[in-house]
């Protein structure tokens, strides 16, 4: 009989990896390749130039236009997908059979909407904590109740 392959996603909007759970009493593993991260910048730090000005429909009034989207949110968006991505190929492959998704709450919003259809059927559990600092030995007691660590 196969045994159950269950990954946990510990990210937020700048950093994510994957660790496999071994089965009850044997804890957490890291997964080679699948930890990923972005330098964390603040959207002054991505938009070195003033906002463009615009003209008023009427009269000679001028006012400065804001970005549509704010620039560090986009990108972490685009990290998202990119996550979101690599995890897609991964289910497709059969890497994993069951997925809990442990995230801080705009990433794992970022996450609902980025994931697939068949990454989202694998999903058996959704904590909304931003766990990517603590070591690796750490998260099982966040996972009580979810899965036996």
């Amino acid at each position: 009989m196969k045994k159950t392959v269950t990954w946990i996603l510990i990210a937020d909007g700048t950093q994510a990896r994957v660790l496999e759970h071994n089965g009850p009493g044997k804890g957490l593993s890291t997964i080679k390749d699948l930890d990923w991260s972005i330098e964390p910048l603040q959207s002054q730090d991505i938009d070195s130039d003033k906002p463009g000005r615009g003209h008023s429909s009427a009269g000679s009034a001028r006012s400065s236009m804001e970005p549509k989207t704010d620039p560090a949110q986009h990108r972490e968006a685009e990290f998202v997908r990119s996550v979101a991505a690599v995890l897609d190929k991964k289910a497709k492959e059969g890497a994993f059979d069951r997925l809990v998704v442990a995230a801080a709450p705009i990433a794992l919003g970022n996450f609902r909407k980025a994931m697939s259809d068949h990454v989202k059927k694998a999903i058996v559990a959704e904590l909304d904590k931003d766990l990517t600092n603590l070591p690796t030995p750490n998260i099982d007691k966040h996972l009580d109740g979810i899965i036996a660590v």
